[in-house]
């Protein structure tokens, strides 16, 4: 389990963990069927009597098991409990959730099932005997949360007694990342791995893990220093030593970590929060490489650390500095590579390959996808940038297939991947339908400084709670319209704890003092337009989202969120009336955007909020409107132009004006993938396409849905949605002169908080230019 930044004690935050482990259906994880089972022929042949053939072919070649059941991707999460992170030995019972969470990690970052398995086994013995039994089910074993030393014993034995990968990622998974942080941070500094210094706070499984696989890469034993609770581990000493800390002990006098860490080239913290104290920091050698890992509070803290040493590199836990060092950065990839070449142990060249990949992985010059991932600001080779981030798409491309080969060249691998361009491609897709969409967007707004988001229904429960939750997460500063009474009550009602006037903005629509500037500059631009000062006055009074527009066209806000209470309609007409088009749009040219998550992946519809009945020109603009902001989530947009024809199968109005659109696609966006007209089922499917129509200059499966009316795009979205449990975001405003969306009343907090990231992005994207 790794920490994703610091702990949150909050009451309000406890109780939505809760809900959230609880509904819509308790836990993280469930079963389903690849197969259809549609009929009786099928039932016959998915149970008895077609079960009894790929029982005996696996009888008669053990290795055919993955090709004909789930084994080859199917992984145990296996603990005892007995050393939870931060929870310490909690059993194993109230492990689960730790452990479903680490099943949920495996299948959303590398597509690799999970059975998480929870042992009541504390001795070694119990844990061997049983987990070895396991091996027939399961393709690799992850071991989790279990003490040391017993863990070490554990692993071990199991790596001798199994033919399938076995992994401890408390101590692999942390090592991997170390070592890379290591190399690259030591090369920065000109310094070699052989010749370097490294002092350890903290001597458990996970330091002396890092310390083991630093030492493979080239680190000298004599050069290593540990210590613990008990200080100096040293020849003699009897607190709490074991065989494995053999290799690092010293015959010496020093006790205290004060007594070794002067000069010291590399510290490395797996223990306790303050430890590195400033004064001892100064006496380390020049450009010091501090990875204090402890969570939620590490060794020291990197603003103390940089006031005692400006030199220093730093990495820690937490995501809210940089150069995290997080686990999911490596585990699920060295598995998918393991798993995928069949391979019957993870071994010293396979970790080391690993290591190699993410270190080489910082070092690229950043590519198109991660440019735009990072809405531009993609952080470069440095001492700030030592290792990639956990949510690099292209971490899985570059340590698996790193991992499959090393197994492939050591040995290990039982089906050597003998197609590797394929196999990059594969991954390649698997990436893109990993549903990871909104994380570089959630990134890309942490760093914005256009983030003030002002928020028309502040009164609503879904905006609070969103208020609170971008507050803490640094993602946007939000400004809330609202009674102050009612927006306080509810407040203290839903436990929130943030409060109006020192953590937010708020403005009051029935006393503000800006109300007589609010009622001058609506009837400036909207006089005449058909509406009179009387009414100017009457909207600024009560109509949330005039405020809310004319904030931003005042420049007292960066970008706005209504909707949630009232018709999709009216607040469209107030948004166009007061911000208007952006240059060179009209206000005909306004659409939308949703985009819908599912556990297949994702994939944008447009348009089913504004567009009742778009021209084939029409239609054209608003896919290039579409496909602009899709590049904002570093997703390449592959458009699909629908219809109920296939490739001219029909001339109907509809089809020819859709197969018109596509011909106008073709003159103004030259670059953009796009093909059509088409059927649902040819967009997401390449195979059926090629049937239909082999010439189709549109490859892979399309992300940007294109429907010939509101009505079909409203009804495929609302339909999609409920039946696969997608995530809804949006709808994604796209035309207005400003960020401004207009969400629906069946938006949920999570709906509002997601939408605030992309009206951040959005702000900090483009310049804002009213027609």
């Amino acid at each position: 389990m790794s920490s994703e930044g610091t702990k949150k004690n909050t009451s309000e935050f406890d109780q939505a963990a809760l809900f959230f482990h609880q509904f819509p259906t308790p836990g993280k994880l469930e079963i389903q069927s690849t197969k259809p089972l549609g009929n009786q022929r099928d039932l016959a042949l998915a149970y008895s009597p077609g079960v009894a053939v790929p029982c005996l072919a696996i009888k008669d070649d053990p290795e055919s098991a993955a090709k004909y059941t789930s084994r080859s991707n199917l992984v145990a999460v296996v603990s005892n409990g007995t050393a939870v992170l931060g929870l310490g030995n909690i059993g194993p019972l109230a492990s689960k959730p730790v452990m479903e969470g680490k099943a949920v990690l495996f299948k959303k970052f590398a597509n690799i099932d999970v059975f998480d398995i929870e042992l009541d086994a504390p001795t070694v013995d119990q844990m061997v005997s049983t987990v070895a039994a396991l091996e027939p089910t399961f393709g690799g074993i992850n071991l989790e949360d279990i003490k040391a030393p017993e863990c070490f014993e554990i692993e071990e034995q199991l790596k001798e007694r199994m033919s399938i990968p076995v992994f401890h990622d408390d101590q692999h998974g942390t090592a991997i990342i170390v070592a890379a942080a290591v190399l690259n941070g030591l090369d920065l500094a000109g310094k070699k791995i052989e010749d370097v210094k490294i002092v350890t706070s903290g001597a458990g499984a996970a330091a002396l893990a890092c310390l083991n696989l630093l030492v493979s890469l080239g680190a000298n034993t004599d050069n290593i220093w540990i210590t613990d609770r008990h200080g100096v581990a040293y020849k003699g000493r009897v607190e709490e030593m074991d065989r494995w800390k053999e290799p690092y002990l010293k015959e010496t006098d020093k006790r205290e970590l004060a007594d070794v860490i002067g000069d010291a080239d590399v510290f490395l913290g797996l223990s306790a929060a303050g430890v590195l104290k400033p004064e001892l920091l100064a006496t380390m050698a020049e450009k010091p490489l501090i990875l204090a890992l402890a969570n939620p509070t590490p060794e020291i803290m990197p603003e103390l650390a940089r006031a005692a040493r400006p030199d220093a590199m730093i990495c820690t836990g937490r995501s809210d500095f940089p150069n995290q060092v997080n686990n999911v950065l490596c585990f699920p990839y060295i598995f998918r590579g393991a798993l995928d070449c069949g391979a019957r142990a993870i071994n010293e060249e396979m970790k080391m390959a690993a290591v190699r990949a993410i270190a080489a992985l910082a070092r690229e010059e950043p590519s198109d996808v991660a440019a735009k991932a990072y809405s531009g600001e993609t952080p470069t080779f440095g001492p700030d940038y030592l290792i990639p981030s956990p949510f690099d798409p292209r971490l899985i491309l570059r340590i698996a297939p790193a991992v499959a080969l090393a197994a492939t060249e050591s040995g290990v691998a039982a089906r050597p991947i003998e197609d590797m361009p394929a196999y990059l491609d594969k991954l390649n897709r698997f990436v893109f339908r990993s549903g990871l969409v909104m994380k570089p967007v959630f990134s890309a707004a942490k760093n914005a400084s256009a983030n003030r988001v002002i928020y028309a229904d502040g009164e609503d429960e879904r905006v609070l709670r969103a208020a609170q939750i971008v507050l803490e997460d640094g993602t946007a500063q939000p400004i809330l319209i609202g009674r102050p009474n009612v927006v306080d009550t509810r407040l203290k009602r839903y436990g929130l704890k943030i409060r109006a006037g020192v953590d937010f903005e708020l403005i009051n629509p029935e006393d503000d003092p800006r109300y007589r500037n609010y009622v001058d500059l609506l009837s400036q631009l909207a006089g005449r337009r058909g509406v009179s000062p009387e009414a100017a006055r009457a909207l600024v009074r009560t109509d949330p989202t005039v405020i809310a527009a004319l904030a931003i066209k005042r420049g007292e806000a960066d970008a706005m969120i209504c909707g949630l209470e009232g018709r999709f309609s009216r607040h469209l007409r107030h948004v166009k009336l007061i911000l208007g088009a952006r240059e060179g749009l009209g206000e005909d040219d306004f659409s939308a955007l949703s985009l819908l998550i599912s556990q297949k992946g994702v994939v944008f519809m447009t348009d089913p909020y504004v567009s009742e009945n778009p021209s084939a020109e029409e239609l054209a603009r608003m896919t290039v409107l579409a496909a602009e902001e899709i590049r904002r989530f570093g997703i390449t947009p592959k458009a699909a132009l629908l219809s109920h024809s296939n490739f001219g199968s029909r001339d109907t109005a509809s089809a020819l004006k859709m197969r018109a659109a596509a011909e106008v696609l073709r003159k103004i966006a030259p670059d953009l993938e796009v093909d059509g007209e088409m059927h649902g089922d040819s967009a997401l499917s390449e195979e059926l396409r090629q049937r239909v129509y082999p010439h189709s200059t549109l490859k892979g499966e399309a992300n940007l849905l294109v429907f010939p009316n509101i009505d079909a795009a409203n009804i495929a979205l609302t339909t999609i949605r409920e039946m696969t449990n997608s995530l809804h975001v949006g709808p994604i405003l796209l035309g207005p002169a400003a960020p401004a969306h207009i969400l629906t009343r069946s938006v949920t907090s999570r709906g509002v908080v997601n939408m605030t990231a992309l009206a951040v992005v959005e702000a900090n994207s483009r310049a804002v230019k009213p027609k």
